[in-house]
């Protein structure tokens, strides 16, 4: 053990830690501590070879009151030789972050001081006021004279900031020794001033909390102590701190500043606001984003101060600033600082003047990033601007400093006004503000992470529309907005957008110029933008909503070309087929039929893959117990013919399961014997010379004598549509005068049906061939007792005239059917007296002129033509102004 002590005492360092260490093994960490610390006081070596200052913050009483012990012990023993060796790391101390070294700096300090001025520093300084002071003149010239101006001002500069330490005995340590060493504060100050405030700048622009507090606390406490008159001395002091090359020294100045004018006067601030702006203004373009950061604070106190000179003194600098190259960078971010902390205030003045053409949105969409809510207040200038802005440069640069903007908008009155008035710009006639109304939305809606579900009815209505624009960009534009929109929807919200989805098909299908709807037609993209919420609809909705979303894909199919249906054909097909499959009710089962018959006419073979599927769905369909969902299965099945490789056994899979046509043509059943009947007329066209011949002989042409009314008229329907179908066979030479005697005893047949089937076989005569005797059988048709008649004469008469390539009828033929119908016109039946005057402007060709009714009236005698003018004036008129029907006078049809 003593040679462990001896060496502790050698000159040499490695000797003593070599010591310290033994002493370490051998009892503890503080004994260590202890023993290196006694023997720096013993031997009173380099203050870096040993722990005494870092022990004074010890986290152990008994280290620290060692270390304190010695410290005291150095300077009552050594005071010369403890101002080089000991002040500097006291100095350094008094400025450390942590305060247990702060108190014991003070309280070395203080033992220094009191040594060097002859004074003791054990009396009482607690009196009324804490400006109380006991020093005296030859106090301050010794301690002048030991350490010398320079450093005797940065002692006591610290101690002054002691005083406004966050620990309290760090105050009271470091007031008491002001007191005792110091005579007079306000001059002491005044004297210490410059150094006071280089060490402030620092503190103030530093990481460590207290510090900040305690540079903040000591401006304060120097105004208060010296009165606004110091500002004189203060400012030119911060504005050369401005201009140093340290940048925590400008940092400093920007929250001094700010603590200033927090202690000063408005009269005050406005004395000196031609010093006080020109240093803000600097500070906001300083290269450093900290000392802009702290600047755009110090502009904040500044405003709170002055009000609206401090933008009108300081704005307008930073934005010509912005057009400097060198200073636009650091004037932009000092601007974007502002905004950040005064937002409010400050964007009412900016907005005029960024928004004035040209439109700065570079400026707009940087400082956007900071304005809050405050943002959404100006939407009412900003929106428009931007639009005519990217109207004017489409470019990406543009685009995205709009984006920006619009981005920065988060709360929900802001995002209503953008959608709204977004949309309402895609309604004008300028294409190039459609453009970029719907480009911002694109950006917008890809990028936002906002919930703007409350929005998502109109956003898809108004975007549906624009996929009718002629404008190229404009539909991709929208295209991708509502895909932006569509994929980001939950089941449950995909299915309460179905009904609204099919609305807004519905009448954009109306608006159509042409077959297709442009932007379901956009190459590599189709209908994939809508598809997953109609998917959704047909697999998980309600029954409901399954025949909606079948209804409105149908609808989509109609409006969409075959080569932009083809890369969704498999998405489209399977969850048709596999709902078809499940029992449902009639109308969905109706809805998904009529959808994959849509389908089947647009793309064809592209369904080839899918056709085992649809051959066993169709034909399950025609087997169901509801006539809609049969006829439409039929519908489908025609349909898949087209694409069908064999088509033979579906045929005979078919008729294997009916009776043969001649026993149908007998079927009690109205609709399978008229059913049955138009297959026979539809097949006559199909057939051989000689098979035709046996058809006709054998059942549509034979001997009606004696057979039942069904039959004669299962013969009459089939005659009718055998003329519809093939009027170039059935007219030739070996048939026509069969046919002719044929169709003219069932058009007098005393039974009705039978009647109407002969009156149509009249009509589908007449387009091919203008015969008189069908003519001549035409007015007592129309005069006929039967409504029905009536009726049907009345509309196969319009059907044969409505069409340009029929002849005109002569003026002798014409007359007594325009008499006849012009009585119809006064009939009690409404549809008798509705058809006969849109067969009246068929047979007169209204639509065409008034010629035809001119030429008329010179033979019609004067009551008739008087008839006429007044139907004219009533009806006629109006109706000839209206596109004429496509209806189809054909009964066989299943409907």
């Amino acid at each position: 053990m003593p040679i462990v002590q001896r060496a502790f005492q050698d000159r040499s360092t490695d000797t003593r830690k070599m010591a310290a260490q033994i002493i370490g093994n051998m009892y503890s960490l503080t004994d260590q501590k202890v023993g290196m610390i006694l023997t720096w006081s013993v031997r009173l070596s380099k203050i870096d070879d040993c722990v005494c200052v870092q022990a004074l913050a010890d986290e152990n009483e008994y280290v620290r009151d060692t270390a304190l012990r010695a410290g005291q012990r150095i300077i009552s023993m050594y005071a010369e030789t403890a101002i080089a060796l000991l002040l500097p790391e006291l100095e350094q101390g008094l400025f450390d972050n942590l305060w247990r070294i702060r108190f014991s700096s003070v309280q070395l300090l203080g033992d220094l001081l009191f040594h060097i001025s002859g004074v003791t520093g054990k009396m009482t300084t607690e009196t009324a006021s804490e400006d109380d002071n006991f020093g005296t003149t030859q106090s301050n010239k010794a301690i002048i004279g030991a350490l010398g101006p320079e450093r005797r001002n940065r002692v006591l500069s610290g101690l002054y900031m002691g005083r406004s330490d966050t620990q309290l005995v760090v105050r009271q340590a470091s007031l008491h020794v002001w007191k005792i060493v110091v005579s007079n504060t306000p001059r002491t100050l005044r004297e210490i001033l410059p150094t006071l405030f280089t060490l402030l700048l620092g503190f103030l622009a530093s990481t460590c909390p207290d510090k900040r507090t305690i540079a903040a606390r000591t401006l304060g406490d120097l105004v208060k102590k010296l009165g606004e008159k110091i500002l004189p001395e203060i400012i030119p002091i911060l504005e050369e701190g401005l201009r140093s090359d340290k940048s925590d020294e400008r940092q400093g100045v920007c929250i001094g500043l700010s603590e200033i004018m927090k202690s000063t006067s408005k009269d005050a601030v406005l004395v000196f606001s031609e010093s006080l702006v020109p240093t803000v203004r600097k500070a906001l373009c300083d290269p450093l984003e900290e000392v802009r950061e702290a600047a755009a604070k110090t502009f904040e106190q500044l405003h709170t101060t002055i009000g609206h000179q401090a933008l009108d003194d300081i704005l307008p600098m930073l934005l010509k600033q912005l057009e400097d190259e060198e200073t636009s960078e650091f004037a932009l971010d000092g601007l974007k600082q502002v905004m950040a902390v005064k937002s409010r205030s400050v964007l009412p003045y900016l907005v005029p003047k960024l928004t004035a053409p040209p439109v700065n949105t570079r400026v707009l969409a940087f400082l956007s990033a900071v304005a809050g809510d405050a943002l959404t207040r100006h939407l009412g200038v900003i929106l428009p601007a931007l639009l005519s802005s990217l109207k004017d440069k489409l470019g990406s640069e543009e685009c995205l400093n709009c984006q920006t903007v619009i981005l920065s908008v988060e709360d929900e009155v802001g995002q209503r006004i953008i959608i709204e008035d977004l949309l309402e710009a895609t309604r004008g006639a300028d294409a190039g503000l459609r453009q970029a109304s719907v480009t911002i939305l694109n950006g917008y809606f890809s990028r936002t992470r906002l919930d703007y579900s409350a929005h998502t009815r109109i956003l898809l209505s108004g975007l549906i529309r624009l996929m009718n624009d002629p404008n190229p960009e404009v539909l991709s534009q929208s295209w991708d907005t509502i895909n932006s929109i569509t994929k980001k929807l939950d089941a449950g919200s995909q299915l309460s957008l179905i009904d609204d989805l099919h609305r807004d098909i519905r009448s954009a299908a109306a608006e159509v110029k042409g077959q297709h709807l442009p932007g379901f037609c956009l190459p590599k993209k189709g209908v994939t933008c809508i598809l997953p919420v109609l998917r959704e609809g047909v697999l998980t909705g309600s029954p409901e909503q399954k025949e909606e979303a079948a209804r409105a894909l149908g609808g989509v199919i109609k409006l969409t070309s075959a080569e932009a249906l083809r890369p969704s054909v498999v998405n489209i097909t399977g969850p048709l087929i596999r709902i078809l499959g499940d029992r449902f009710a009639w109308t969905v089962k109706t809805a998904l039929l009529d959808t994959l018959t849509l389908l089947l006419a647009k793309v064809g073979i592209a369904l080839k893959p899918f056709l085992p599927q649809l051959q066993t769905t169709f034909l399950k369909a025609l087997q169901d117990s509801s006539r809609a969902v049969r006829l439409r299965a039929a519908e489908s099945l025609g349909q898949l013919v087209s694409i069908h490789t064999k088509v033979d056994p579906l045929f005979t899979e078919q008729l294997s399961a009916i009776p043969v046509f001649s026993a149908s043509l007998l079927q009690s059943s109205d609709a399978t014997r008229m059913a049955s009947a138009g297959c026979v007329g539809e097949l006559c066209a199909f057939l051989s010379e000689e098979e035709l011949r046996s058809v006709l002989q054998q059942h549509v042409l034979a001997d009606a004598s004696g057979v039942d009314w069904m039959v004669r008229h299962g013969r009459s329907l089939a005659l009718a549509i055998a003329v519809k179908s093939a009027p170039d066979q059935l007219c030739s030479e070996e048939y026509s005068s069969s046919v002719l005697e044929a169709v003219l005893s069932s058009a007098t047949a005393d039974r009705i049906p039978i009647a109407c089937s002969g009156i149509r076989a009249m009509g589908y005569l007449m387009r091919h061939q203008l015969l008189p005797r069908l003519l001549w059988l035409l007015p007592q048709s129309l005069q006929n007792q039967s409504s029905d008649i009536r009726l049907v004469t009345e509309r196969v008469l319009w059907w044969v005239c409505k069409e340009a390539e029929t002849p005109a009828l002569e003026p002798s033929l014409v007359k007594p059917l325009i008499k006849a119908l012009l009585d119809n016109t006064k009939d009690k039946n409404t549809s008798v007296r509705a058809q006969s005057e849109h067969t009246l402007v068929s047979l007169l060709r209204l639509r065409r002129g008034d010629d035809g009714m001119q030429s008329i009236s010179a033979i019609l005698d004067s009551a008739s033509n008087e008839l006429l003018s007044e139907c004219y004036r009533r009806s006629l008129k109006k109706i000839s102004s209206l596109p004429d029907s496509s209806e189809e006078i054909d009964d066989t049809i299943l409907t």
